[in-house]
């Protein structure tokens, strides 16, 4: 099932939906609240006529840095021997065509196409004999934007990660697939610069998925981003990026440089 979220038309209120070929059909109950049924509703929708927004609103993006060997020997960082998790701001969110702006205070941002898994169940402290992978709704595409030159300049990765922005994510969920082996591209301005599978990673989602629980409680809608392959690289103003994950689909998004702040003058004072 793709599981997409949008503006109904009739209401002008988001609502989440399911797609079948070129028509949506509503999902009754909210994701975030742990109650979205995935029993579709008549009448449908048109896809066309339906405006679709970021897939959730989590209450937390929990990212897992250096997973894909290659990616931390490009940045020359070892390899952690646990998962090395951080968070992005909820307020990084946007969807499926919407803008990357380049903020003022970053030289150097780049892309970092990811599959993320998206929470369906209340998920914490797993034991041994609880299959992660039960707890997941589904999986979709995610660009974990960076300022890198922020990124290495406070060392920890809070501000150069959650610049408003900084977190495509759609275009929208995909339920029932195996994450063990997919392929993670991304692309700018049509060309490819990133490429690799799900196979490669250190870390794999269900392990993943165990760590975070023992730390901190996931809420349904909460998302996994589960780390970027080798050949991150830089996004400029007027760049159109592509992260594209198999079996889900593309993430598409245009990067502009945001317009300087207006400067407070004695006549406004």
């Amino acid at each position: 099932m793709r599981i997409c979220r949008f503006t109904d038309p009739s209401t002008q209120r988001p609502a989440f939906g399911a797609i079948e070929g070129s028509e949506v059909f509503r999902l009754e109950g909210d994701l975030s609240a742990g109650n979205l049924s995935l029993e579709r509703s008549e009448p449908s929708i048109r896809l066309s006529d339906a405006r679709l927004l970021p897939p959730v609103t989590p209450s937390k993006i929990v990212c897992v840095g250096r997973n894909y060997r290659e990616h931390a020997a490009e940045l020359g960082n070892p390899m952690p021997l646990e998962p090395l998790l951080f968070l992005k701001a909820p307020s990084t969110i946007v969807g499926d065509g919407d803008l990357i702006e380049l903020p003022e205070l970053s030289r150097r941002v780049e892309h970092e196409g990811e599959l993320a898994v998206v929470i369906g169940r209340r998920c914490r402290r797993l034991p041994p004999d609880e299959d992660p992978l039960a707890y997941v709704l589904g999986y979709t595409c995610l660009n974990d934007v960076t300022a890198r030159d922020l990124q290495r300049k406070d060392v920890q990765f809070t501000r150069g990660k959650s610049f408003d922005t900084f977190c495509p994510v759609g275009p929208y969920i995909v339920t029932g697939l195996d994450p063990s082996d997919l392929k993670v591209e991304t692309r700018v301005n049509g060309q490819v610069r990133q490429s690799g599978r799900t196979s490669a990673m250190a870390f794999p989602v269900a392990h993943v998925i165990r760590y975070i629980s023992q730390a901190m409680t996931l809420e349904p809608g909460d998302l996994i981003a589960t780390g970027t392959p080798a050949g991150v690289g830089p996004l400029l103003d007027g760049d159109v990026c592509e992260v594209e994950v198999e079996g889900i689909g593309t993430l598409r998004n245009t990067v502009r440089a945001r317009a300087p702040e207006p400067k407070e003058s004695l006549t406004d004072v």
